[in-house]
């Protein structure tokens, strides 16, 4: 079959669906959250960690602004070492450090390289789902776009290790969790408890991206619509479609794989059994107002706070009419970094990272460490096969340089 079958399952998948099953969320609740822990049989550490024999324990951060996260803490018997927070991008969730078989998957690798890791989950996915007092029904809960990452889930995980573990941290962030990492970086946030950071994917800049469907999307403000429809969670996970999806791949011969090309660019080095594995998981939630904010930055080539498109709002929010600049020039030269970036991403472009790059000109060349691979796409970099190998060997190597 012709991959260009796949084209309407795709615009299912990644934008359509949304319209189609999006709630529409009460503007304003007065019911409080009930605030749990993670079910003992449906956590994280239950269902992907301790059946692989490694020691894991659910940790619950609450942040300045409500939002409960839920942070996953694996390691290799009571062995305490350097702390890792891994931090994953969007419609993912920590299960993205895991999906792999345990000798590829990052997380379980640098548990056994002897690497205290922790498992960030931002906040509406799966597991993190939870605030002291807003209900996830609710347009106030899903109010938030990437800046309130910055500004609070960020802020809180990193705090939450550090204080816990007495250690400074290596931070590994993968699409989205390499944006909020380095906009809190030009902000002089967290690099006083930061030993190095790992940024996967590379996302300053979005405006010369490559990817037809989050082109797409961001040109014919489809995020703008859903939300003036009241859609205010952008969710484009249900049964009916994850069920359609696995019995495409698993009955129709299609190479399933390529229902991530038309998103990530065409990744070199993904088993198709993966996207089952993937499917399984993901993808995740987001807020509708963080697809805005995106959707802005790859319209604008910029890498602005959230524009509310009026000036009074912004006065509001900013004290001026236009929103603020994350200026990435003003991360520290002396800032350990290891970025690795792929030739056929189509959402971390090469010319996006490569202003990225250019603005890093000045950064110790000691403190820096670029990898280029030419074949890797989006995806490539947390579920391909060849990546520990290609990827993660170097990164924890960069690390250990960093103790």
């Amino acid at each position: 079959m012709a991959n260009t079958s796949l084209s309407p399952i795709l615009v299912i998948l990644f934008w359509g669906f949304t319209l189609a099953t999006g709630r529409k969320l009460s503007p304003l609740s007065t019911t409080p959250a009930t605030l749990s822990s993670p079910s003992s049989t449906d956590g994280i550490c239950s269902s992907m960690v301790r059946t692989k024999g490694y020691t894991c324990e659910e940790h619950l951060v609450t942040t300045q602004d409500g939002y409960v996260l839920n942070m996953p803490r694996i390691r290799v018997g009571e062995l305490r070492g350097p702390p890792v927070l891994l931090q994953h991008g969007l419609f993912m969730d920590g299960i993205t450090w895991l999906l792999l078989p345990s000798k590829q998957s990052l997380a379980f690798l640098l548990a056994d390289n002897g690497f205290d890791v922790w498992v960030a989950n931002t906040r509406g996915t799966k597991y993190s789902r939870q605030h002291i007092t807003l209900p996830t029904n609710s347009s106030d809960y899903w109010n938030w776009s990437w800046d309130e990452l910055v500004a609070y889930d960020l802020p809180a995980t990193f705090k939450y290790v550090h204080d816990l573990t007495g250690q400074k941290l290596h931070y590994v962030g993968h699409s989205q969790g390499t944006l909020i990492a380095l906009a809190a970086f030009s902000q002089d946030q967290l690099l006083n408890i930061l030993r190095s950071a790992a940024l996967l994917s590379p996302i300053a800049y979005v405006g010369q991206m490559t990817s037809p469907l989050a082109k797409n999307a961001a040109e014919n403000f489809i995020a703008e619509s859903l939300y003036n429809f009241g859609v205010f969670e952008f969710n484009m996970r249900g049964v009916s479609v994850i069920k359609f999806l696995k019995d495409l791949c698993n009955n129709t011969g299609i190479d399933c794989t390529n229902l991530l090309t038309s998103f990530t660019g065409p990744n070199c080095c993904l088993n198709p059994s993966i996207v089952n594995v993937f499917l399984d998981h993901e993808p995740q939630s987001t807020a509708t107002k963080n697809m805005i904010h995106l959707s802005q930055m790859i319209r604008e080539g910029t890498t602005l706070m959230f524009d509310y498109q009026n000036e009074d709002e912004n006065i509001k929010h900013y004290g001026q009419p236009t929103p603020p600049a994350y200026d990435m020039a003003r991360i520290p030269n002396e800032l350990p970094l290891f970025l690795s970036y792929g030739g056929a991403d189509a959402l971390s472009d090469v010319k996006d990272v490569q202003r990225l790059l250019e603005i890093l000109k000045d950064h110790r060349p000691d403190k820096l460490v670029v990898q280029y691979r030419n074949d890797y796409a989006h995806a490539d970099y947390v579920m391909g096969e060849n990546a520990y190998r290609d990827v993660y060997e170097p990164l924890i190597s960069f690390f250990r340089l960093q103790q």
